[in-house]
């Protein structure tokens, strides 16, 4: 019986243990008490206290686990699944850094591990979904438009994270790559707004950020790609006035109460803000269109906070498209050595039709529309 381990006990890790233990006995780990306390009464799930930056604390951890799922701050990820792959761990990866996870390709052959990354919604779901129709159809046209809002609209930002702020703040601020006319260009994150009007919700503004990723290179034949991050109209204006009067650098600045760098000292503020709070209602939006020679392709992904289980609805797509990679795993449906961003398991059929249906049955579902070319 293979012996798993979540690394990062934050929402979508939670999320992602409940689940697994439905059927396994896993273990989770995490610097913080309070996070592993929340699920300590649940008997499938071993509690593990200790500072995953810490490599030589983590690679003692790893040594009694055969699979890993690395749900870390994405400023710590890279070197996190480095780590896990140096053990020679097979992993799924959802911790979204911001290096190239296509550089420890090779790495991961020569240790004999299977590493699928990105393995949320968007990157993730997404990319599964365009490595499937790629398979299929020659595609010269991709656009991906997501986000995950409260339902309730809160002045001044209207929105809510349920991760940490600073993982959103790089979205804003890491300039963003897109692929148009088969060549990378980068863009300032928040420009080219948007809108669209969705059913049940209502107009959103879409805007560019960096989210293409892997598929830069692995889809490279696709002559026009972008990835847009979704809001209520009016977010991106301000996160711009923020982003132009200083409160995102990372210079320290003198103050009389001592050196503080900017970003930090916005970071905390907007962790109250920003922070979704326990049983918040939100939803998740992920609109798709993929255009190829002779068919016009709309996917749309609607999913709303679980009042059941308690389970954001960001932390369902995200949670539940990993612990589906972990399911092909232990079933032995994919196990090719190297790196592998789901772009490149949606092009095996079988890979496609077992995630979708694992996803179906906890009631994260697909709204397929096509359309013919004339």
């Amino acid at each position: 019986m293979n012996k798993i381990i979540v690394l990062g006990c934050g929402r979508v890790g939670k999320a992602m243990c409940l689940d697994l233990a439905k059927n396994q006995i896993i273990a989770v780990a995490d610097i913080s008490s309070k996070n592993l306390d929340s699920l300590s009464s649940n008997n499938n799930i071993e509690t593990i206290k200790f500072d995953i930056s810490n490599t030589k604390e983590l690679k003692k951890v790893l040594i009694d686990f055969d699979l890993v799922v690395c749900s870390v701050p994405g400023f710590m990820g890279y070197k996190t699944l480095k780590t896990i792959i140096e053990e020679k761990k097979d992993v799924v990866d959802i911790s979204f850094f911001p290096e190239n996870s296509l550089e420890l390709k090779e790495l991961a052959k020569e240790n004999n591990v299977t590493a699928i990354v990105d393995a949320g919604v968007a990157p993730g779901l997404s990319n599964l979904i365009l490595g499937h129709y790629n398979s299929k159809h020659k595609v010269n046209y991709y656009a991906c438009y997501v986000g995950g809002l409260p339902f309730e609209k809160k002045e001044p930002f209207e929105y809510k994270a349920p991760f940490s702020p600073i993982d959103v703040i790089e979205e804003y601020t890491r300039p963003a790559r897109l692929y148009e006319e088969s060549k990378i260009v980068t863009k300032e994150p928040l420009t080219e707004k948007e809108l669209i009007e969705f059913k049940k919700i209502g107009t959103l503004e879409a805007f560019n950020t960096d989210g293409l990723r892997t598929l830069l290179y692995t889809m490279s034949h696709i002559p026009n790609m972008k990835e847009k991050t979704l809001r209520y109209p009016g977010h991106a204006s301000k996160i711009e006035i923020l982003k132009k009067a200083g409160f995102f650098n990372s210079e320290p600045i003198q103050t009389k109460n001592g050196e503080i760098t900017p970003i930090d000292f916005t970071t905390e503020i907007l962790n109250k803000d920003w922070y979704l709070k326990e049983n918040e209602l939100e939803f998740t939006i992920m609109k798709i269109d993929i255009n190829s020679t002779n068919k016009n392709i709309s996917i749309v992904l609607y999913d709303e906070y679980d009042k059941t289980s308690n389970i954001s609805s960001m932390a369902r797509t995200t949670g539940y498209t990993a612990t589906a990679c972990i399911d092909l795993l232990l079933k032995n449906t994919f196990n090719e050595k190297g790196v592998f961003p789901l772009e490149l398991i949606g092009n095996n059929e079988n890979c496609y039709k077992s995630i979708i249906e694992y996803l179906n049955e906890r009631n994260v579902t697909l709204k397929l529309t096509e359309k013919k070319n004339n």
